[in-house]
């Protein structure tokens, strides 16, 4: 099977059930900021980070993986049985972020991306996911998105944030914190 098809080429692709859309369309944005996102969950999984962190980022990959399948699908026309999301993936980001939290400092500021590539990336891939979040919370306005996808994603961008706040901590790295100028 070859990877190109040649039926890309004026603009249009398929949804999962067929349907044709402009490849500028909501739920192709909504897929592919998606798919953005999970290559930048796995260049953080890359980094030198606990086994323990790249064992739950693998999770999300997969979480991932399912939220794009359901934004690829045409909620009128799909009969393909596609991976769903459970409540119990957004309790695992909650529980990670608790278990993060418990050693890390009370927040009394806010923090400026950088510090390391670790943390960096945990950045860039934080505010990917937010962007993720609002397109599909504005393809939920005209379609069909299952609610746990915009909790899913909304969750992802605090864990996240947390997680580069774990990586400076592990590492000894000051939080580079944001004094406002008066």
């Amino acid at each position: 099977m070859k990877i190109y098809t040649k039926t890309g080429d004026k603009g249009v692709t398929s949804l999962i059930g067929g349907t044709r859309v402009a490849k500028y369309h909501i739920r192709i944005e909504s897929y592919g900021t998606v798919d953005e996102l999970n290559s930048y969950v796995g260049l953080i999984a890359d980094q030198d980070i606990s086994e323990h962190d790249k064992g739950v980022l693998k999770q999300v990959q997969d979480r991932l993986f399912t939220i794009g399948s359901s934004l690829a699908s045409d909620p009128e026309k799909s009969k393909m049985v596609i991976p769903d999301l459970h409540l119990t993936d957004i309790e695992l980001l909650e529980k990670e972020m608790d278990l993060m939290n418990e050693n890390l400092p009370e927040l009394r500021h806010f923090i400026l991306p950088g510090g390391s590539n670790a943390i960096s990336y945990c950045h860039i891939a934080r505010c990917v996911c937010r962007r993720a979040e609002r397109i599909t919370v504005q393809l939920a306005e005209e379609s069909f998105v299952d609610d746990k996808v915009n909790i899913y994603l909304n969750r992802l961008s605090d864990y996240l944030f947390t997680l580069a706040r774990k990586i400076g901590h592990d590492g000894k790295i000051t939080e580079n914190q944001w004094i406002p100028r008066v």
